[in-house]
This record gives C-alpha cells, structure tokens and sequence, in this order.
C-alpha cells in the first residue's frame, strides 16, 4: 500500500529513496575508505612493477638499477624522493572508481537477486546464490570502471618515471582520460580489463565463501558469539584467501596498464594477459605474481576498520537484512 504524499513527506530521507541513500552513503564511507588506505594501494602497485623483466627487452635499464625494496621501504622510499603527499598521487581517479564500481556492482546484484536468483522457499538466500551473483556483479561493476582503474595506476607510476629521467605521461586526472582517448580511442580506455575483472571474480568469490564459512565455525564450535569479535576474525581470513586468490590477477592487471605503447595504443610489452603471465613467471619467478600481496591483503583490513568489511557495506540493504550469505 502506498503512503500518502503528505505522510511521505515527513518520512526521513532514507525512508523516502532507500537505494539513492544507501548508494550516498556507501559512497562517502568508501571515499573515506579511500583516503585513509591509499598509501597502501600506492605501494602495492609500486611493488608490482620492481623487477618487470619484460623491460629488458626494451633496453630499459630500470629493472637493473632499481633496487629492491620491501612494502616499508617503498612507502618510506616514496617520501623520501617524491615527498609525503605522493603517497596520493592517483587517489583522485581511485574515488571515480568506487562511484563506478560500487553502482555498478550494487545495481547488477540487486537485480541478480530480486529478478534472477530470488529467495528459497524459506524466504533465506542461500550462500551459492550470494558467491555466483556477487562474482557477476563484481565483474560488471569491474568492466564498468576498467578506465578510472587504468588512469589510477598509471598516475601512481608517475613519480617513479620522474626518478628516472622518463618525461611524465600526463598533467592531471583529466588530461589522463583525453590523453588515452586520443590514442587508444575507446578500446583504449579498457586496456587490461580481462585480468581486472577476473580479479574482481576471484576477490567476491574468496571473500564470500571464507567470510561465511569462519563465521559458522566460530558461532557454533566456539564460545564466541556473533559479535564485532567474529566479524572481525572471519574479515581477517576472507580477507586473506581474498587477496591469495586475487593478487595474481591484479599484477598482470597492473603491469598490462602500465606498459608503454605505441602511437596506436598497443601494447609493447605484452600481447595479452597470458603473454604477461608467462613473462613475469619464466623471467621473475613463479612468486613473482604475489609482488604487492602484504600492503594489498593489510588495505583489506584496513577497510573493514574504517567503515566495516571491506566488501560489503555498497550492497547489504540493511542491519536485519544482512547475513552469511548476502553479496557484500
């Protein structure tokens, strides 16, 4: 039954547009989120590219001459050369991506559930359910914001290529977009996308089925209860399985999109995301593809203590409605 125009009027504003609030409000707390954790993102992606072997074959005497550094010493590293603020640079096109990612991935799962999927007989959503519809949205909600990620990445690059004599790419976040636009036309513009996404898919996956099943265990073969304690513990495991399966991914991601290319927008490096694969493992080693994993797993942590679990608060609709097994 409807409300009247009248009693709708007095109703609080969450009341009144539920999914634009929430999408507000998920948005500021993921801004938040941004902020207070983007340093590690930065030395994440740094890390990613200590050592690409790839370089070599371009004459590029980098790989040789950087040294290596561990998580502390590329963010003390990054002070020291490029000053404190850098720990930034790219933060600007990392909160475009969350507007993006978490519509994108709201708005798909929401759909996923309420259309597609829908609830048990016993009004419960099961947990297959919640992994399978919260890897589709997470791949859409990935696609869809493929162009902030790359412009992200390859803005946090910047001060490395100053420190190394390389003229700076682009002049702000805008002249990024129009820059990779101009060059790569469209197509450009989702450079890197298969490795993004299958990224996204392996982190919902991972975080959903772990998150879950240490929930369960801890409610019913331990004292604990269900409280901040094992909510706390189960983010601290999803988040690691999360980033176990997702890191792989996300340095092929990141060093497809940071390679250089020619006039036409095409790669010089790598062909595609198995070439870049089989290069970073036959050059650098098989661990090779878990450069960046410890800032990338502590900014998952991070995340659900600055506004809860880093994966959920875009898409659970509220407190009574959320429970193992919901997308988060």
């Amino acid at each position: 039954m409807s409300v009247p125009e009248d009693e709708e009027r007095l109703l609080p504003l969450a009341q009144r547009w539920p999914r634009a609030s929430k999408f507000l409000l998920s948005g500021c707390a993921a801004t938040v989120a941004e902020l207070a954790t983007f340093p590690l993102d930065l030395t994440k992606t740094r890390l990613q590219m200590q050592g690409e072997a790839a370089l070599a074959r371009l004459g590029d005497s980098a790989r040789e001459s950087a040294p290596y550094r561990g998580m502390v010493r590329t963010a003390l590293g990054i002070v020291q050369e490029e000053g404190f603020l850098k720990l930034w640079q790219g933060v600007t096109p990392a909160i475009y991506r969350h507007v993006v990612y978490s519509g994108g991935r709201m708005v798909t799962y929401e759909h996923l559930r309420e259309a597609v999927f829908g609830k048990s007989e016993d009004k419960h959503y099961p947990l297959w359910k919640s992994v399978i519809g919260g890897m589709m949205a997470g791949v859409v909600g990935q696609f869809l914001a493929n162009p902030t990620d790359l412009v992200k990445v390859q803005m946090q690059m910047e001060g490395k290529r100053k420190l190394e004599g390389k003229p700076l790419r682009f002049r702000g976040v805008h002249h990024a977009f129009a820059k990779i636009l101009a060059e790569g036309g469209i197509r450009g513009l989702w450079a890197g996308w298969v490795p993004n996404i299958q990224r996204a898919a392996l982190v919902n996956m991972g975080d959903l089925t772990t998150y879950d099943t240490v929930k369960h265990y801890l409610v019913l073969n331990t004292s604990l209860e269900e409280n901040i304690m094992t909510h706390g513990l189960s983010s601290l495991c999803s988040g690691l399985v999360a980033s176990i399966l997702g890191t792989p991914a996300d340095v092929i991601k990141s060093r497809i999109m940071n390679q250089p290319r020619d006039k036409q927008g095409r790669g010089l490096l790598y062909k595609s995301s198995t070439d870049c694969l089989l290069q970073a493992v036959q050059g650098e080693g098989f661990m090779s593809l878990y450069k960046g994993f410890l800032p990338s797993w502590l900014r998952m942590q991070s995340g659900w203590i600055t506004h809860g679990h880093p994966m959920r608060p875009s898409t659970a609709l509220s407190e009574e409605e959320w429970n193992p097994g919901h997308l988060p």
